[in-house]
């Protein structure tokens, strides 16, 4: 049972890194097609990335591809999703839903 426990453990960390990594490029990909003024990735689904556990790849993104960073929806947003994904994940924790 604790190595099923592990598992889900584990799958989920590697969830976490691929989703960051995820919201993180496409933050990139859309600034890129920002400059050559080509059809652009929604903002619904740069929060959706967020939401789904990706905060702190669009925020690291964000900053490092200077993005979004003047759009106080995104200056605020993100940063409140990222505390809203670190209390899921403490519920998460907290309530042994990994059993």
């Amino acid at each position: 049972m604790e190595k099923l426990e592990n598992s889900k453990v584990l799958f989920f960390i590697i969830y976490l890194i691929i989703i960051n990594l995820v919201a993180f490029f496409t933050m990139h990909l859309d600034k890129e097609l920002a400059k050559k003024q080509k059809r652009r990735i929604s903002e619904k689904t740069l929060f959706t990335l967020a939401l789904l556990f990706g905060s702190i790849g669009s925020i690291t993104g964000m900053y490092k591809f200077r993005h979004k960073t003047k759009h106080m929806s995104f200056v605020i947003g993100m940063p409140v999703i990222l505390v809203f994904n670190i209390i899921c994940i403490y519920f998460i924790y907290k309530n042994n839903l990994f059993n």
